[in-house]
C-alpha cells in the first residue's frame, strides 16, 4: 500500500478487506455459518453464476451486489477484470465479499485473487466452502472411500488451462482410487476412452448433473454404458462425474446397479 493510499484510508475511515467465500455445491443451506456472517457485514458483493440466490438476501440492503460468473458460451467479465474490480471496490467502500460455488481453493482461481489483492496491501481472509467434489457424491449415497473398497480418491479438472483434458486421469485410471471430475462434461468421451484402454468398461460411473439443487438430476451406469445415458438422458454441465466401485455401494443406487448385473443393461436414474 503506497503513502498515498494510507493518508486517504486515514481521511475516509474506509478499511479494505476482501474475504473469499465459498458458497458450497448449490444448495443453499450448506454454506458454512462464517460464510453466513461474512455476507451480513458486506459492503460489496462480487457473486459467481453457480451461487445459489437465495444467499444474497443474507447481504446488507445497502451494500452493492455485481455479477461476475463465467458459463460456457459466456463470460461476463474476465478474470483481469475481476481481480481489478475486488480491489477497486475494496478501497471504495471497504469489504467486498467475491462469493465463490464451492469452495474458492478447489478449482476455483481463489489463489490468484488473493495474490492479486495481497499485493496492493488490502487485508484478506478465506472462508472454506463445502466442495461439489465431495458433498455432491455424498448427495446422492456416494462414499468416496470405503474400507476394503477404496483407500483413496482422486479429484480431477477436466479441462486445463489449455482447454484439454488432465494427463492426471490417465494416471488415476490405473489406480483403484474413486475418481471425481469436474468440469469434465466436454470430455466425457475422452475420459470413457481412457478408461476403457485400462480394462475399466464394468466400472460403475454416476453424472450427477445441478447436484444438491431442485434441480438435481444423476445419470449412473458403467463406464461401457455412460455416453449412451448421457446423450438419451441429455445430462450436461454443470455436472459431477464419478468413477469407482464405491459408486453402487451407495445405498440409494445398489439396487439398481443390482439390476443392471441381472440384465446386464443401462439404467438412468432422476432425483
Amino acid at each position: 500500500m503506497t503513502s498515498g493510499q494510507k493518508q486517504w484510508l486515514m481521511k475516509t475511515n474506509i478499511f479494505p478487506k476482501v474475504t473469499l467465500v465459498g458458497a458450497g455445491p448449490g444448495d443453499p443451506d450448506l454454506i458454512t455459518v462464517k460464510g453466513v456472517k461474512s455476507l451480513k457485514q458486506a459492503n460489496v458483493v462480487l457473486y459467481d453464476a453457480l451461487i445459489n440466490r437465495e444467499l444474497l438476501k443474507l447481504v446488507p440492503k445497502e451494500a452493492k451486489t455485481i455479477f461476475v460468473g463465467k458459463r460456457k458460451g459466456f463470460i461476463s467479465h474476465s478474470q483481469d477484470e475481476i481481480n481489478e474490480m475486488m480491489v477497486q471496490k475494496a478501497f471504495q467502500y471497504g469489504h467486498v465479499i467475491r462469493l465463490k460455488g464451492g469452495d474458492p481453493f478447489i478449482f476455483g482461481r481463489g489463489a490468484e485473487e488473493i495474490d492479486y489483492i495481497e499485493s496492493f496491501g488490502i487485508e484478506t481472509e478465506v472462508i472454506s466452502g463445502i466442495s461439489s467434489a465431495i458433498a455432491v457424491p455424498a448427495s446422492q449415497g456416494i462414499t468416496l472411500t470405503k474400507r476394503g473398497i477404496s483407500e483413496s480418491f482422486w479429484v480431477i479438472t477436466g479441462t486445463t488451462l489449455d482447454k484439454e483434458l488432465s494427463n492426471d486421469v490417465f494416471l488415476a485410471a490405473q489406480s483403484t482410487a474413486t475418481v471425481v471430475i469436474l468440469m469434465g462434461m466436454d470430455k466425457l468421451k475422452e475420459i470413457v476412452g481412457i478408461f476403457k484402454k485400462f480394462n475399466k468398461s464394468e466400472i460403475p460411473i454416476a453424472i450427477i448433473q445441478n447436484g444438491t439443487t431442485k434441480n438435481e438430476k444423476i445419470g449412473v451406469g458403467t463406464i461401457d454404458s455412460i455416453l449412451e445415458i448421457v446423450e438419451t438422458q441429455k445430462l450436461a454441465s454443470p455436472a459431477i462425474i464419478v468413477i469407482g466401485e464405491v459408486v453402487k455401494h451407495s445405498v440409494k443406487l445398489r439396487a439398481f446397479y443390482e439390476v443392471v448385473a441381472s440384465k446386464n443393461g443401462a439404467f438412468q436414474l432422476y432425483e
